[in-house]
């Protein structure tokens, strides 16, 4: 056993299967009175639904969240909400709302009810990553942490299947880091090992049959359990790309780490031989080597693999570069450019990961 510190999150968690009915008694038990629901202009239809479980008792709805959480788009929520007399915020969707509810809550200070309808894993975490004149920065606060996350089976049912891909191996990322990160401990590798299994063995069936109450609970666990690893294991390679990429080229999140993640951990893979060994064990397909697992994973899901897909220039892999050196976020290998660069421009260009830097 080696030394270790592991702080457990605060979050009050309610999960199952038709869960949002509790929300009311959830509301009523922090003594709150005036919930501000938020969501996604895609997703209005979602905050229609918490009005209508609330009893329309709510202070407003604000339905502007946006990727990245863009910090003009929170001021706007904020002046809206502190108008509307909110004393809580309640976040129904995935990063992007869960990012603008943490946004309001650090500057407000009212309760933050998160209500995820995706695996992306936000709603766990003190993490908050903000998107100011084209750069995105990232906080790690208690105080950006939800009170209480209200894990609903049901509304991840009608998720569209590539969505569901695409967030579900964002969570696995999450867990992936964990393994590896310098505040890694014995509690959150047992989490991402059961996390990444569920999710492994769950998305590819959901490609098939997306209306599988089972694998879609499983996947639900699954990313729950990502996301507690992404609060008490840190962040590390594959999370500053991710941010770099999504921040300064405008690309989607979930996509954007699930084109990274097999490319971070080639990267990392010769500093991190108990991860790997970890991974392989849980990444079905794998034979011993966890990348080749987790490419036979994202050929089961269908989903893209190059990051010029989704608009990604050539010309931006040295910026990318650049700008990940200059401020890298703890990593177990040494962030070098030269291999940086060719792990991006493979991300880039869609070829398979391969650990040969």
């Amino acid at each position: 056993m080696y030394d270790f510190v592991y702080s457990a999150p605060a979050a009050h968690v309610i999960f199952g299967k038709g869960t949002i009915h509790q929300l009311p008694a959830e509301i009523s038990r922090q003594n709150l009175k005036a919930p501000l629901i938020l969501s996604t202009p895609s997703q209005v239809f979602h905050a229609e639904n918490l009005v209508k479980v609330l009893n329309g008792k709510v202070a407003g709805t604000f339905n502007e969240a946006a990727m990245h959480t863009p910090s003009h788009i929170t001021e706007k929520a904020v002046d809206y909400a502190k108008a509307q007399g909110a004393d809580s915020v309640i976040s129904i969707g995935g990063g992007s709302t869960i990012g603008l509810g943490k946004a309001i809550s650090l500057r407000t200070g009212i309760p933050h009810i998160c209500v995820p309808t995706t695996y992306a894993g936000s709603e766990m975490t003190p993490i908050l990553g903000e998107l100011k004149d084209g750069v995105k920065k990232t906080i790690n606060d208690p105080r950006v942490l939800p009170g209480t996350v209200l894990y609903d089976v049901d509304l991840t049912m009608s998720l569209p299947s590539e969505l569901t891909s695409y967030s579900g191996v964002n969570a696995i990322a999450h867990a992936v880091e964990s393994l590896y990160n310098r505040d890694t401990n014995p509690v959150t590798t047992m989490y991402a090992r059961e996390a990444i299994r569920n999710l492994a063995t769950a998305l590819p069936e959901l490609v098939d049959n997306p209306m599988s109450e089972t694998a879609r609970s499983n996947a639900l666990y699954g990313a729950w359990l990502c996301s507690a690893c992404l609060a008490n294991g840190g962040v590390a390679l594959q999370h500053k790309l991710a941010h770099t990429v999504g921040g300064s080229c405008k690309m989607p999140h979930a996509e954007t780490h699930t084109i990274l993640l097999p490319h971070s951990i080639a990267y990392n893979s010769p500093k991190t031989p108990e991860a790997m060994k970890i991974l392989a064990e849980v990444l079905p397909g794998s034979d011993g080597d966890p990348i080749k697992g987790l490419n036979v994973l994202l050929a089961k899901l269908k989903v893209k693999k190059a990051l010029k897909d989704f608009g990604m220039r050539e010309e931006d892999i040295d910026r990318v570069a650049k700008i990940a050196v200059s401020n890298p976020y703890w990593n177990p290998r040494e962030i070098e450019e030269g291999p940086l660069r060719e792990t991006i421009r493979r991300a880039w260009a869609g070829e398979e990961a391969r650990a040969d830097l």
